[in-house]
């Protein structure tokens, strides 16, 4: 029997135990508790691998392709890097680029400007663990689909009384106590208003105010600039609403759990700051069952082996026709980057493309260069996770007679470029598991706190919390919001819908199971499984309609595993954080003409 784990891109990074050619769940790791998602069950299990080598569709030996690529990895060398796979030995290749002098990405496709606001008001990005989410007593879902994306939380809230924040109408949301279903990108002013009723019912807690954030009478005077009316027209609901929230959050142990999709905008960083301003009101940040969970900083306290100095370019809008060669590791660039047409135009301008990874799609199919990956079954790692704080050790527990692994890639080129200084994969793995501690039994973050900012913020606890003092938002008149309300840039045209991309049970982004649904409001006038032409300002896909009533009338749900759904998204890149900013579109529909 051995135990492993995951290293898909995922909060939970299932701990899996291998004993007599099958695997299941490990029963002993605290978080995920025995029980193994669907991509692990089956996904993964399906999903059809790259098994051969190639150059300009011919089939060859590693040998002959790792060759061929240390002939064209050069300075003039691109390495985009997806985030498929969270384990910490993906990043050896930083080393290869770094003796080549080549160029790396900057920014982020997932949760970049969060973290931006998250830094920006606390000083610091500490991850809340599950066992003070157990401890609370109303759970606040805002923007987050657990049962999708952080299914292994399910238990630590159990029996909690539940508030679900939310465009769409999720499986969650239909169990809960109170479901508010926002207008899509109103996050933030939703976090204004209650932050504007928690001073107005003086529910704040002005005892912890004045230890760890002794200026908060100004976020008063900030979110007084706008009107109630104004605020609640743009989120879309009435003054009950906020009544009955209010009430079920007064005087209780609260944790807010907060998805990413609340930040793919340019204002992302103010939206995390506005709804962690609505905690710091309430004094919520370093008590017991108190909180807000966002995706941590997985690497938070450890000294990174493979961090190095060089040039970077935008991950969210890529300049791929600058480099004479693109090295794609484990990644999908023309299908998960926003606006894919532009970047498939810029791709196929790139004189080598490599591809070193698991599965064929959308980018392998423009590559001249095929290199088959280790998955994380056959290879040693070490499992970080941004949704929580423990270690996990990953233990080859299978052989694999085509593939090759992130070190072994890179010291095989080293040996063919002839450079030296690359340690033994032994050292890495012993790198970073010695800068474990030790909790139950169980390796632990050196950043791991029982309770996070119980003494303060910042590095050394030492800092107040500061609160949002700014806001500018392109898609929104201010003046309106001091008047009447209303969105200024955006059509009031009747087809004109807010694009919503979801996550998917069905798949990690664009791996695994793809999908050609389009999730509207029967009041459309579309039936099921009819052929509708999408088109934003950016591109035009064709898909198939699904008719749903959990979806709001004034938007529409494509899931991240769809085919040319980053077609629709704009290449906007957030205020702060340098992140893709996937909901910042609208999208209009119309029937497909046989």
């Amino acid at each position: 029997m051995q135990h492993t784990a995951c290293a898909l891109d995922c909060y939970d990074g299932c701990a899996i135990v291998y004993d007599n050619y099958k695997i299941s769940g490990d029963n002993e790791h605290p978080f995920t508790q025995g029980s193994l998602c669907t991509n692990i069950n089956s996904n993964i299990q399906k999903a059809s691998r790259i098994t051969t080598p190639m150059i300009n569709g011919k089939a060859v030996s590693m040998k002959e392709a790792l060759e061929y690529a240390a002939k064209i990895i050069n300075d003039k060398t691109l390495l985009w890097r997806g985030s498929g796979n969270v384990a910490v030995m993906q990043e050896i290749t930083n080393l290869l680029m770094d003796k080549v002098g080549g160029t790396l990405t900057k920014g982020s496709l997932c949760d970049g400007a969060g973290d931006a606001g998250i830094v920006e008001g606390r000083g610091i990005n500490l991850t809340l663990p599950a066992e003070q989410i157990a401890k609370s007593e109303v759970v606040v879902v805002w923007g987050k689909n657990i049962t999708v994306t952080n299914r292994h939380l399910l238990p630590f809230i159990k029996d909690k009384k539940l508030i679900v924040i939310d465009p769409i109408r999720t499986k969650i949301a239909k169990n809960a106590d109170l479901h508010i279903q926002i207008a899509p990108r109103s996050d933030i002013y939703l976090a204004i208003l209650l932050a504007r009723f928690i001073f107005m019912e003086e529910l704040y807690d002005n005892e912890w105010l004045e230890k760890f954030s002794s200026d908060y009478k100004e976020y008063y005077d900030f979110v007084r600039e706008f009107r109630i009316k104004a605020l609640l027209a743009l989120v879309d609901i009435n003054l009950d609403t906020i009544g009955k929230l209010l009430s079920l959050i007064e005087g209780k142990k609260v944790v807010f759990l907060v998805g990413a999709g609340v930040q793919r905008y340019s204002i992302g960083n103010e939206v995390l700051r506005a709804i962690d301003a609505v905690a710091a009101l309430l004094g919520l940040f370093g008590k017991e069952g108190c909180g807000v969970s966002f995706l941590g900083d997985s690497k938070l306290g450890f000294k990174n082996p493979f961090a190095v100095n060089l040039k970077r370019v935008s991950k969210v809008n890529t300049p791929f026709d600058n480099f004479d060669t693109v090295l794609v590791q484990g990644g999908n660039p023309c299908e998960s980057i926003p606006n894919t047409n532009e970047v498939i135009k810029r791709f196929e301008n790139v004189k080598n493309v490599i591809y070193f990874g698991l599965y064929e799609n959308e980018t392998s199919r423009r590559a001249n260069v095929i290199i088959p990956a280790k998955n994380f079954f056959e290879k040693n790692d070490v499992r970080l996770s941004y949704g929580h704080s423990y270690i996990s050790k990953i233990n080859k527990i299978k052989e694999c007679d085509f593939g090759i692994s992130e070190y072994d890639f890179t010291k095989e080129l080293f040996r063919l470029k002839g450079f030296d200084n690359l340690e033994s994969e032994e050292y890495y793995l012993s790198f970073w598991l010695d800068q474990c501690e030790q909790k139950e039994n169980m390796l632990i973050s050196k950043a791991y706190r029982e309770l996070p900012y119980e003494n303060g913020f910042g590095e050394n606890e030492d800092e107040e919390f500061v609160f949002l003092d700014d806001h500018d938002d392109d898609f929104v008149d201010r003046k309106k919001l001091r008047c009447s309300g209303g969105y200024k840039n955006l059509s009031n045209d009747k087809n004109s819908f807010w694009l919503v991309n979801s996550k998917s049970n069905d798949s990690l982004n664009t791996q695994f199971e793809r999908n050609d649904k389009i999730s509207v409001h029967p009041s459309l006038g579309f039936l099921d499984d009819e052929e509708v032409l999408v088109v934003s300002e950016f591109g035009k896909i064709k898909l198939k309609v699904k008719n749903s009533k959990d979806i709001r009338v004034d938007c529409v749900k494509i899931t991240a595993n769809t085919i040319g759904l980053n077609k629709l998204t704009p290449p906007i890149i957030s205020n702060e954080g340098h992140n893709a900013c996937y909901g910042e579109v609208k999208v209009s529909l119309s029937k497909v003409l046989i």
